[in-house]
Formats: C-alpha cells, structure tokens, sequence
C-alpha cells in the first residue's frame, strides 16, 4: 500500500539526496519548480535528464544507475507510462546498493502494479502528490 498517512510522508523529508528523474531545465516548468524549491530547503537535489548536462547547477546523470553518490529518494516527473521502467531502476538500484529509501511520484503520476512491486522489494512509494506542497504542509 503506498504511504498515504502523514506520519510516513513527514518521514521522507528526513532524507538528504533527492534524485529528480525527469528535472527540467526550464524555469517555470513543476519539474524545475520544485527541485529548485526542495534545493532550497537545503536538500542535495540530483538532476536525471539524459538530455542536460546541468540542472539547477547540478551535474544531471542520464540515468539512476549511473549516480555515484547516495540516494535517499527517487522523486519522478515523467508520465506514469514510464513508471515501470523508472520503478525496475529504483529496484535495481536498491538491490545493488542498498540505498534508494522512496519512490516518489508527483502529483498526476501513479501505475499501482510498478508501486506494489516496488514496495515488496522494501521500497517505500508515494503516488500521485507533489513534495512541494507537502513539504510546505508538514514541514512550513
């Protein structure tokens, strides 16, 4: 069951490094907005855009797997058609290195069976909400 209740979701923002699968470099896009926002709030944010060098002044990576350093949640904006994809990464990734605590997807974005998969592997997921408005709403 994904997170839903407060309690978990205040947790995740006890996290340090957010991969940001789908930032844009595009002011005024949510996919830059909030980044740039929970950047500001003192997150390390990690750009993935395999088509960017730099995000948000951040070296972006073309993929998860290819982060050297730790991840503590994976954030995604990029339609929820590509959820399975993204969510099989997170997995991979987690198996591998152990790190990788939440799959995150912004609001609008959710695909229940890549959520549930990615649960059974100890992975904590959160569908369909915005980090932006949540951190402000338990964190102010």
């Amino acid at each position: 069951m994904p997170i839903t209740n407060d309690t978990a979701l205040d947790a995740v923002f006890d996290a340090d490094t957010i991969a940001v699968v789908g930032c844009s470099t595009t002011s005024g896009k949510a996919a830059h907005e909030v980044p740039a926002y929970l950047k500001r709030h003192g997150y390390r944010v990690i750009p993935v855009n395999p088509f960017a060098d730099e995000v948000l002044g951040e070296t972006a990576y073309d993929a998860i797997g290819d982060i050297e350093a730790e991840i503590d949640v994976v954030d995604v904006f990029r339609p929820s058609d590509e959820v399975p994809e993204i969510a099989a990464a997170v997995r991979d990734r987690h198996a591998a290195r152990g790190d990788v605590e939440t799959m995150w997807l912004q609001l609008g974005i959710s695909h229940d069976e890549a959520a549930a998969e990615t649960e059974a592997e100890g992975i904590d997921v959160v569908q369909d909400r915005c980090m932006k408005v949540e951190h402000e709403r338990l964190r102010g």
